[in-house]
């Protein structure tokens, strides 16, 4: 008997990575790059190609699909803001789903939320904060192994929280919020106007290792941003620990104890600075939560209650 296979699509900004598991472990990975001149037909066109290659290579039909989505989703299944990809707003997801996977079981929640419950079980820690800083910034929070504000309650924003008053414009229309100024694009723009010319991303990491005083005072700015944010879900919510992954944080791998500095400064009296370290799974968090969640929406009902899992929505049925 052929196993099981799940897949996890981590839907980002500007990229789409794919991950097929079985029980045995991965059989498939690959990376789709959005087209730059984009639309969302020409976007879900894209990655029907892509499915229709990842299906060839593995063979058999697959058992369930979890979905990670930086976009905001209404109760009905319809994108109603997503700022990286506007020209998604208004889409039915639920019926692109079903038309991208026929007879199989989907569900999709947001990637910050996924990210945060798969890092939690690679660290075997149940009062977890998770922050990714990539192309924006997202995250989640599990408290007592479920993530929070828990299921049908909408997802952790992180990345809006307001760190600066009269900051630097965010794409949700605010100002201030932790995305517009820790990102990695803000902080590479940062960096470029400190510097007087474009910044690349490989560039950014090299020159921080090296002192150039534009790095330095680029990156300090989003650390100083990022400990502000976790500082404050510290206060509120008394998680254990915290980590930091997303693909930006990843290439800059100072950036955790950079933000452990930051966070000891904001320590007030009598409180630890929340321990901070980072992502497990580096920049593949919110891929393999979304392989967690096709897992989950296999199981038989009984087993895969709301309560037991992040707040999803289902596309498809059968499979």
């Amino acid at each position: 008997m052929e196993p099981a296979h799940y897949l996890g699509l981590d839907v980002g900004g500007t990229k789409v990575a794919l991950r097929v598991e079985t029980d045995h472990g991965s059989v498939w990975e690959s990376t789709l790059a959005w087209s730059p001149r984009h639309s969302v037909d020409r976007d879900l066109a894209q990655l029907t190609g892509e499915l229709t290659r990842l299906r060839a290579h593995v063979g058999v039909p697959l058992r369930a699909v979890g979905v990670a989505m930086p976009a905001t989703v209404d109760p009905r299944g319809r994108i109603t803001a997503w700022p990286s990809r506007p020209e998604w707003t208004g889409l039915d997801l639920a019926a692109a789903l079903r038309a991208l996977f026929p007879g199989t079981t989907v569900a999709w929640a947001d990637d910050g939320d996924l990210g945060a419950l798969a890092e939690a079980r690679a660290a075997d820690c149940d009062d977890l904060l998770y922050v990714g800083v990539g192309t924006g910034v997202g995250g989640g929070l599990v408290l007592g192994g479920v993530p929070c504000p828990g299921p049908d309650r909408g997802s952790f924003e992180i990345g809006h929280i307001i760190v600066e008053s009269g900051g630097a414009s965010c794409v949700c229309g605010r100002h201030g919020c932790l995305q517009a100024v820790a990102s990695g694009p803000a902080t590479l723009r940062r960096a470029g106007r400190l510097r007087g010319s474009e910044v690349g991303s490989d560039e950014l990491g090299p020159a921080l290792r090296a002192g150039q005083p534009w790095a330095v005072a680029a990156v300090d700015r989003t650390c100083r941003a990022l400990a502000a944010a976790v500082t404050s879900v510290q206060e509120l919510l008394h998680p254990q620990r915290a980590l930091i992954g997303g693909g930006f944080a990843a290439g800059v791998p100072e950036l955790v104890d950079l933000v452990a500095d930051r966070l000891a400064e904001l320590a007030r009296a009598g409180q630890d600075p929340l321990p901070v370290g980072p992502a497990v799974l580096g920049g593949l968090s919110s891929l393999h939560g979304a392989v967690s969640l096709a897992r989950l929406v296999a199981r038989p009902p009984a087993r895969a209650s709301p309560s037991h899992g992040p707040s999803m929505s289902a596309a498809a049925g059968g499979g």
